[in-house]
């Protein structure tokens, strides 16, 4: 019996050093196919892109970190002292290799790189399987690719007309003016803990009604109708707040607890609801016209014979957790920086006195593009190569490098990076709107919604200047003075309002406010 031990504690270390010997070179293979070390670069245990390695924080050697992107801007942070990758090494792109599993995951914070790898669809294309967990109700047009996407594209991109954008501007108005005469009433002082307590029904109920055509106000009683144990308003409230919980926890998992059974209950419910509008709106007798994305999804759905209603629900779900969440966290960090510097806030209220049509609104669109810059809502955007291949990247001092991409090689944009690159603007960390409205910007370092032309940019850039001049022209916007933090320098203060977290898009922690009218 302590012989065959022997021979099973012998068999598993044989075992264990032919598999450090096979992952040894594996690793030299990755690491000679990147010319590193001549081309700057980390190691580390777990892949950059990894589930475990954006759940971990950052630990030398192991991990790089969820939030390491948003942690390593470009640029020195004069509060923490600490330089990013990139200002370290002098190169604009860097390759981080992993060990498990053995692979390069090149970060692209160069634009000219950025801008080769968007217009070269078909060597470095999306990878689908880091999106599918979005797949929720069905594919759409995030998770797709190629003729797939081009598909979903097809019969989204007539939903997001000009007429759309109009009810989108007005419904935008009609729920802020509701907030100003029926909730805030005759107040002066409004104080808020966190501005996102404001911007996130702000954005969901836009939404609802522009996307959806279900108008919810302020004071909705949430009426549950029959056949249903959720009302729309909290089915779609819950499912946009815990989109997190339904990517990590198994679908086996999910009744384990009262909170994963809610959310259980809210995605079954929204699908019940969508199903219910599908087959109201698609059975009706008399059809009134109707412009918001989801009669406007299925007008074209019927178009085409191979869009089921799995890609439709697939599509409205995808823009409900785009429209919603990400335009609601940009408001957020924009009145956030509009509190903190004053004189841009001033600038912002002259100009919005002067306009009324949203096309004259450049200053508002310049603070709106301003604030995408320093808090993109995706901090990265991945791509792979589809083929053994190249790109061509520059130092400071205009050296040029050819770098080799072999196959299966993941590509990341750097959104971060190459918004806080000095060589593209000046004084990055610096909240200056007016730089966008210089005839010569560089808008190949500017993607805030990924170079590939989102299909709902205008939708949330009419939502995001409407929201913020019918705001601005009504309430001055200041920090709330809290006594614990009296004596706290300006850096102190733009720290600590400014702080994010990583979330399905770059979260703001907590945002202290107070809105006085004016």
């Amino acid at each position: 019996m302590e012989g065959m031990s022997m021979k099973l504690v012998t068999l598993g270390l044989s075992l264990l050093a032919l598999y450090a010997i096979q992952k040894y070179i594996e690793l030299r293979r990755v690491i000679k196919s990147v010319q590193y070390p001549s081309h700057p670069g980390k190691i580390t245990l777990l892949a950059q892109d990894s589930l475990l390695s954006n759940i971990l924080p950052r630990i030398p050697g192991i991990s790089m970190g969820g939030n390491a992107t948003w942690e390593g801007r470009y640029q020195r942070r004069s509060h923490r002292e600490r330089v990013a990758a990139y200002a370290e090494v002098g190169w604009d792109v860097v390759a981080n290799i992993s060990v498990l599993p053995s692979q390069v995951t090149l970060s692209l914070a160069d634009a000219a790189a950025i801008k080769e790898v968007t217009t070269a669809r078909f060597r470095f294309p999306k990878p689908v399987w880091q999106y599918k967990t979005l797949s929720f109700f069905g594919d759409n047009i995030v998770v797709s690719e190629a003729e797939e996407w081009k598909r979903h594209r097809k019969v989204a991109a007539p939903a997001f007309s000009d007429k759309n954008n109009k009810l989108v501007w007005d419904e935008t108005l009609r729920i802020m003016f509701d907030l100003f005469d029926n909730v805030w009433g005759s107040q002066e002082l409004i104080s808020v803990e966190h501005a996102l307590s404001l911007t996130l029904p702000i954005t969901l109920y836009v939404l609802s009604a522009a996307a959806f055509g279900q108008r919810i106000s302020w004071k909705d009683d949430g009426t549950v109708p029959t056949n249903h144990q959720l009302s729309f308003k909290d089915a779609i409230v819950e499912v946009s707040n815990n989109c997190v919980t339904k990517i990590i926890v198994p679908s086996w998992a999910m009744g384990f607890n009262a909170h994963t059974r809610k959310v259980r209950l809210a995605f079954d419910e929204l699908e019940n609801h969508i199903l219910d509008m599908i087959s109201s709106q698609r059975y009706a007798e008399k059809k009134a016209e109707k412009h918001d994305l989801f009669s406007s999804l299925l007008d074209a759905n019927t178009e085409d014979p191979t869009f089921t209603d799995r890609d439709l629900m697939g599509d409205i779900f995808i823009f409900l957790v785009a429209g919603h969440e990400t335009t609601a966290h940009t408001l957020c960090f924009t009145f956030a920086l509009l509190a903190l510097y004053p004189e841009q806030q001033e600038l912002l209220f002259q100009h919005i006195q002067t306009y009324e049509d949203m096309s004259l609104l450049t200053y508002s669109m310049a603070v709106f593009n301003e604030t995408l810059r320093m808090f993109p809502p995706v901090n990265n955007i991945p791509k792979y190569s589809a083929e053994d291949t190249s790109i061509t990247t520059t130092n400071a001092a205009g050296e040029k490098r050819v770098l080799p991409i072999p196959q299966r090689t993941i590509v990341i944009l750097n959104t971060v990076g190459v918004h806080y690159n000095p060589r593209y603007w000046k004084d990055p960390e610096e909240f200056r709107p007016g730089r966008f409205l210089e005839p010569d910007w560089p808008r190949d370092a500017f993607i805030p919604f990924s170079p590939r032309a989102c299909i709902g940019r205008k939708f949330s850039e009419t939502e995001g200047i409407a929201v913020l001049t019918s705001l601005v022209q009504r309430y001055k916007i200041e920090v709330l003075e809290e006594p614990q933090f009296a004596s706290e320098s300006f850096g102190e203060r733009k720290a600590r309002v400014l702080t994010t977290k990583p979330a399905l898009t770059l979260k703001p922690v907590r945002v202290p406010l107070v809105f006085k009218r004016r």
